[in-house]
């Protein structure tokens, strides 16, 4: 099935997800299955650092395929340094990106677990 036309939206679900970071661009934070018959609306990533003592630095990607094994990554930051215990806002409701069907975003930090990702997103169908 293809995405829904946004024009005849039958529903709208507001979703989160939260992923600890791993040290490796393979962590998959938010996936949109192949032939899911949705488009995620991405409204929010936002990255803590939970290390009270040092600096990390996230990457997160925007991936072609749903499960991050093949297709194409696009950054949508790449080693941006969060000191320790701030946040750092990647994306707010001012520049959103949808997920379409059989897309991915993955995310990797320099240490493993010192960054948290809280993703808000809309789930249209």
């Amino acid at each position: 099935m293809a995405a829904p036309n946004l024009v005849n939206v039958s529903t709208i679900t507001l979703k989160q997800v939260g992923v600890a970071l791993g040290t490796t661009l393979t962590t998959n934070l938010l996936a949109n299955a192949a032939s899911s018959g949705k488009v995620f609306k991405i409204t929010s990533i936002i990255v803590s650092n939970v290390d009270g003592t040092n600096a990390a630095a996230v990457s997160l990607d925007f991936h072609t395929d749903a499960d991050g094994t093949s297709g194409t990554s696009f950054a949508i930051a790449s080693t941006v340094t969060v000191p320790a215990d701030a946040t750092l806002v990647v994306l707010d409701k001012n520049t959103p990106i949808y997920l379409e069907e059989d897309r991915s975003i993955l995310g990797g930090a320099s240490a493993a677990s010192d960054l948290e990702c809280l993703i808000t997103y809309e789930e249209i169908s």
